[in-house]
């Protein structure tokens, strides 16, 4: 059993080239003898199975997409009205307003 330090498997010969073709071949006669049988998918695709599902689900984003995009319009949210900036008028310092700041910044 042994061939130049390589032992064979005892179940069977699964290390020469043509053992793989001739099972390749056993496989294929196998495919093409189950093709004769009836087939379970239908000659001619059904619209109700196929196309009508998908084309309610694309319809069904594209009105989602649209409502999306209505309600996400800046003219339809209130705007946000900013109180006026404080004025303040340029001018001169009381005298002392700067040592009074730095007493209150120490408490």
């Amino acid at each position: 059993m042994k061939r130049q330090g390589v032992t064979e498997s005892p179940a069977g010969k699964w290390t020469h080239p043509e053992d793989y073709l001739g099972a390749m071949a056993r496989k294929r006669t196998f495919r093409r003898h189950r093709d004769g049988r009836d087939r379970t998918e239908p000659e001619f695709p059904r619209p109700l199975l196929s196309t009508v599902p998908f084309l309610g689900l694309i319809a069904l984003l594209g009105v989602l997409a649209v409502s999306i995009m209505i309600v996400a319009f800046p003219g339809s949210q209130p705007q946000h009205q900013v109180p006026p900036a404080p004025h303040h008028e340029l001018g001169i310092a009381a005298k002392g307003w700067f040592q009074e700041a730095q007493r209150e910044f120490h408490h």
